[in-house]
This record gives C-alpha cells, sequence and structure tokens, in this order.
C-alpha cells in the first residue's frame, strides 16, 4: 500500500456527516428488512 493509497481511503473515511450516514443505511436498511420479512412469511405458507 502507497501512502497516496492510504490518504484516498483516509478521505473516503471523513468525507460526510455522521447524521447523512445513519439517514442513508435506514434509507436502505428498512426496505430490506420489509421485503425479508415478507419473504418469511410469504415463505412460510410454504412449508405448512
Amino acid at each position: 500500500m502507497t501512502e497516496t493509497d492510504g490518504a484516498s481511503s483516509n478521505a473516503a473515511a471523513k468525507t460526510g456527516s455522521p447524521v447523512v450516514m445513519v439517514v442513508a443505511w435506514l434509507w436502505v436498511a428498512v426496505p430490506f428488512l420489509y421485503g425479508v420479512y415478507q419473504l418469511a412469511e410469504k415463505s412460510s405458507k410454504l412449508f405448512e
């Protein structure tokens, strides 16, 4: 790993506020978890 790689990864890690990060994770995680819930609910009917 060269010094430029380290500098670019540090810059990437420090960009954006933590609030934006949390909102972005929730924006993705909530629909994903809802989809997993729906999948589990519907697939459980297959095994009755």
